[in-house]
């Protein structure tokens, strides 16, 4: 049985938005071709209002991460400037370097790169147990290549909130691929499954994360889906205070 959502509401479904970076910004200059090869170059400027309208939504905040995280301090694994959440938080990025492929394309949305105040592995935090309020992330998870160890960590730093938004298979580049099951987590957390390959190790729906989250004993305490930031993904709270067993 799905989890309620925020009002009793159950994980649902909102059609075909691109989630990657680099998805969507390569759907909107393929169409783009496609209207000036087809000889309508007048819809080109469909697809630039629609690109600045993608940016606008991605500006605006999410009620529903703020009305937890509000008023708390803490960690924000990869934050992007494009996509702001408007947190007290101290950015740990993986990367000290402004010239990844990732810093490229905040500077190509949001003409700055948010600044990198701790570089570490993100599922290797160089700080004490219990440390800050929260720890955060948005479309990071998937590319971690064992979640479970990442979640584990988050959870150990943060000493009230764990709060993630993840890609919906159903709604990304990654909606032919099959959700990847819970024994495939499991056994990836106990071999210690570890790779320097940057891709979409994971996929989910709101249910099969929270799911998994359930069989890691991870304390999902709230969720949302779609999220309210722009909607191509979902959003899960788990609670920090709680042991995991």
């Amino acid at each position: 049985m799905p989890h309620a959502g925020p009002g009793g509401t159950p994980c649902g479904r909102l059609p075909g938005i691109a989630t990657h970076p680099f998805d969507r910004g390569f759907a909107f200059a393929r169409e783009r071709s496609r209207a000036l090869i087809s000889g309508l170059p007048y819809l080109s400027g469909v697809f630039f209002r629609a690109a600045t309208a993608w940016r606008l939504i991605r500006r605006q905040r999410s009620k529903f991460v703020s009305s937890y995280l509000s008023g708390l301090k803490g960690i924000e694994i990869g934050a992007a400037s494009h996509n702001r959440f408007y947190l007290d938080a101290i950015n740990v990025d993986r990367f000290a370097s402004t010239d990844t492929v990732y810093k490229r394309e905040e500077r190509r949305m949001a003409i700055r790169a948010a600044k990198v105040d701790v570089v570490a592995p993100g599922d290797a935090l160089p700080f004490g147990d219990n440390s800050y309020d929260f720890v955060f992330s948005s479309h990071v998870i998937e590319h971690f290549p064992d979640p479970l160890r990442a979640l584990y960590e988050w959870v150990r730093v943060a000493r009230r909130y764990v709060i993630v938004i993840a890609p919906h298979r159903d709604r990304t580049f990654d909606s032919e691929r099959p959700l990847t099951t819970i024994d495939e987590f499991l056994e990836r957390h106990r071999v210690g499954l570890t790779s320097e390959e940057d891709k979409h190790w994971s996929v989910w729906s709101c249910e099969s994360f929270v799911a998994m989250c359930d069989a890691a004993s991870l304390q999902v305490i709230d969720h949302q889906d779609p999220d309210d930031k722009v909607g191509n993904g979902f959003t899960v709270v788990i609670d920090a205070v709680t042991p995991t067993q």
